[in-house]
């Protein structure tokens, strides 16, 4: 996804989320954001996957161009700023959700993380409410 990337004129509702959020970046900087409780760039440029910066900095303007993620100057040092997913952006909670049920249950891999797996297969629910609600920083939720 990038500034340039223009939405499909099909009307279909999956190449317009596709269009939105459906890259491999972009899911991973919501993922952040969602299960791991992260806002702001130092700490998106510590996941393990190794995104680039040249790559971050696209996809947070998108993500804000699409008002998915709110980004405000950081109170405590305002050279940084804070990323914070909106409602649209929380609203991606049952696509991460089943993403991970779907990787559960084909990833054989013997390192492939299954906490969250296990939260939501107790819970769903309630593992939902939580993804969806406009608190922020309750810990990492993804092992």
């Amino acid at each position: 996804m990038t500034k340039k990337t223009k939405i499909r004129q099909t009307g279909c509702p999956v190449a317009f989320g596709l269009d939105i959020f459906g890259d491999r970046w972009t899911l991973l900087v919501i993922r952040e954001i969602m299960l791991r409780g992260k806002r702001t760039y130092s700490e998106f440029m510590e996941m393990e996957e190794e995104i680039a910066t040249n790559i971050l900095i696209d996809r947070l303007k998108a993500l804000e161009a699409e008002g998915l993620v709110d980004k405000t100057r950081d109170p405590e040092n305002r050279r940084s700023f804070l990323y914070a997913l909106t409602k649209k952006g929380r609203d991606l909670a049952p696509i991460l959700l089943e993403i991970i049920i779907w990787s559960g249950a084909h990833d054989a891999r013997s390192f492939a993380l299954t906490d969250v797996l296990e939260k939501i297969k107790a819970d769903r629910d309630g593992f939902e409410h939580e993804l969806r609600s406009e608190r922020e920083n309750l810990g990492d939720r993804c092992e």
